[in-house]
């Protein structure tokens, strides 16, 4: 008789118990409504720094690219048709300043929430949490512009090496994505679990997790996948014009309470084993 081994659970068990809380739920939600404030004019600052700036018009179609690899559907389609439209590109500084702002509050609760998980009692005064974050902005949106960059060079050579096969070039396309986006996007958890809580933390503690956690959220990716076509037509159902602005904030909702659990699962060992 084959009997399952108890003590994998016994070790899950604390996160799940933890994920089940609503303090927990109440910093993933305040993470998710910061990525939902955020989202378009990230996207809009982007499409206008490869459009008005670089003249780049492959590291465009990466984003595009980027936005179909995480929310299937039409959601890409119709930032592009958005897009096409120089009117609704930023002009001046003040949708920059606006998005800064609007970040910014991604990383206040999930400091919080690091700490808490961490045991640390005080948290940084706003003024430095706004500082923290400022730089976080920036390293992820350096991130995110090498990923791109990598796309789209990769996507020049392919295009005048595939030429017209253009469901192939599709498909390579998504794929050199991945290999780009994977590493970096595992970089910049490894940033936020090492930086953003108010205390010093050693880096080889929270690299594993880090790994984990970007993995976990690829793997995340691909069951949504499998489940957009009915999920889709539910939240078409329910939130009509909404769909979309509700498709952004439940997949940004379970990826923080990914990164959360990692945090616990990290915080937990450390305290059991703070020596090794």
């Amino acid at each position: 008789m084959i009997s399952l081994n108890p003590e994998p659970l016994r070790r899950f068990r604390p996160t799940v118990t933890y994920l089940l809380e609503t303090e927990a739920h109440v910093y993933a939600l305040a993470v998710s409504a910061s990525v939902l404030l955020s989202f378009y004019p990230f996207i809009l600052v982007m499409v206008a720094i490869c459009r008005r700036i670089l003249h780049w018009p492959a590291g465009e179609d990466a984003i595009y690219i980027a936005l179909s690899d995480y929310f299937p559907g039409d959601l890409a389609a119709l930032v592009r048709r958005n897009t096409l439209s120089s009117r609704l590109l930023p002009h001046s500084i003040i949708p920059v300043l606006l998005l800064l702002f609007t970040a910014n509050g991604i990383f206040e609760p999930l400091e919080v929430a690091l700490n808490r998980a961490w045991g640390v009692a005080r948290n940084r005064p706003y003024w430095k949490n706004q500082l923290v974050a400022l730089g976080m902005i920036f390293a992820c949106g350096t991130l995110a512009m090498i990923s791109l960059a990598l796309t789209g060079v990769n996507e020049q050579w392919l295009s005048s090496w595939l030429g017209e096969h253009a469901v192939i070039q599709a498909w390579v396309k998504l794929l050199v994505f991945k290999i780009a986006a994977l590493p970096l996007s595992i970089l910049a958890l490894f940033l936020v679990y090492w930086l953003l809580p108010n205390r010093k933390i050693d880096p080889a503690r929270v690299a594993p997790v880090a790994i984990a956690v970007g993995l976990f959220l690829e793997l995340l990716k691909y069951l949504n996948l499998m489940i957009w076509p009915f999920f889709s037509d539910k939240l078409k159902n329910d939130y009509n014009i909404f769909q979309h602005s509700v498709t952004i904030l439940i997949w940004s909702f379970v990826a923080a309470l990914v990164v959360l659990a990692g945090a616990e699962w990290t915080a937990r060992h450390d305290r059991a084993d703070p020596l090794s």
